[in-house]
């Protein structure tokens, strides 16, 4: 491909970013796929080069652009417009006054949703490449050992952590392959260690999803039994290939949404940590996913937030007298983390707060975890114990 034709073809990608987003579709990440198993005759510097153009354009536009070309437009690159020339294969010429997407990094009505814990100063941390955080699979390995074999950094605040470059690969990795390490960002590590897993405790990961947290609780406790549930069967089902890999044993329970409450009323005082990874934002992983800010909107946001409410609701029956409650969102909104945590000892005004975790910052009755604060992606947690 020539330059002009990688523009070309970041552009035409960028038209189906901003697509899924205003639809609510596949991520960047999988389209970027999809288009090149199409395109079979670009080469591994094609492919590098047009993602690295994608990436940096939706970087740079906090707003939903109209296009790809305005997208791409406001890089504001002198090198990247001057392959605006209507080559073959390249994009046509910029005409005079044409539009270009506002540059930003979040959109305006983002700002007072925003934790007031994360300044200004912060903002740049919230979209910058993360690294490629792994959690050591504790029941199966050490992560000294690991560390010298993977030639990987150990993580400042989890036990568990180490931290590789962006672009390493590790799926090939014999670490990877025999279930001593699984890829999980440094702030998920730490959900789990607020959970306290202990051996011969019952614990319940209410919103699995493919299971992540539900492993690391089995690795930090293979003597405890973990129940991971979710009412999404397609992402449930990914969670029993990895925990063979591991090595552990989750039992899992697929609920029917809209009757939640009637499937989990035999469970009522069942477990001694109820974990609610609630669905939300994912406002703590746009520099992972930085076309997040295009797909969130306030009305989203509302759903969300009714939703974890909802949800939280239905997980303190749940957990047995004296036993904890564990609220997380990835989330670095204030509705979604500190305010949803304060309306919900409102509701439950038995139930007390306890400090989750000795890391990140205090937010009302949890902590807060952030990029430019703390190096993980961002994370609302708190910790409530049930009246006994």
């Amino acid at each position: 491909m020539t330059p002009a034709a990688r523009v070309q073809a970041a552009i035409e990608i960028l038209d189906s970013v901003i697509a899924s987003a205003r639809d609510d579709g596949p991520p960047a990440d999988g389209l970027v796929t999809t288009y090149f198993k199409a395109r079979r005759y670009a080469g591994s510097k094609d492919r590098r080069a047009v993602r690295e153009l994608v990436y940096r354009a939706i970087r740079a536009a906090a707003e939903t652009p109209a296009s790809g070309r305005a997208a791409m437009l406001a890089l504001g690159d002198d090198e990247v417009e001057a392959l605006f020339d209507g080559s073959a294969h390249g994009p046509a010429p910029i005409a005079d006054g044409e539009a270009r997407a506002m540059p930003g990094l979040l959109p305006g009505w983002i700002e007072p949703e925003l934790s007031p814990l994360i300044g200004r100063d912060e903002w740049p941390a919230l979209l910058e490449r993360a690294p490629l955080d792994l959690r050591v699979n504790a029941a199966r390995g050490e992560r000294e050992t690991l560390a010298r074999e993977l030639d990987a950094a150990p993580t400042r605040l989890s036990p568990w952590g180490l931290r590789l470059p962006p672009d390493r690969r590790i799926d090939q990795e014999p670490a990877y392959l025999d279930g001593r390490i699984e890829v999980q960002d440094e702030g998920s590590q730490l959900i789990a260690l607020a959970c306290a897993p202990a051996d011969g405790q019952t614990i319940l990961d209410l919103c699995a999803g493919a299971g992540g947290k539900a492993l690391a609780l089995a690795a930090a406790a293979p003597g405890a039994t973990i129940v991971a549930s979710d009412t999404n069967r397609a992402r449930l089902s990914k969670l029993a290939p990895r925990a063979t890999r591991a090595g552990a044993a989750i039992e899992t329970l697929l609920l029917d949404g809209g009757r939640e409450a009637r499937q989990l009323a035999d469970h009522e005082g069942r477990f001694d940590t109820v974990l609610v990874d609630a669905p939300c934002s994912g406002s703590g992983t746009w520099r992972r996913n930085p076309e997040g800010r295009w797909r969130l909107t306030p009305d989203r946001l509302a759903k969300l937030v009714e939703l974890q409410r909802h949800v939280l609701d239905l997980a303190a029956p749940l957990v047995k007298p004296g036993g904890a409650l564990v609220y997380a969102t990835c989330s670095i909104l204030a509705r979604e983390g500190a305010g949803q945590a304060d309306e919900f000892l409102g509701r439950h005004s038995a139930w007390q707060a306890q400090d989750a975790l000795a890391v990140g910052r205090v937010d009302g009755p949890g902590r807060l975890l952030t990029p430019g604060h703390d190096g993980t992606d961002g994370f609302f947690v708190a910790r409530f114990v049930s009246p006994c």
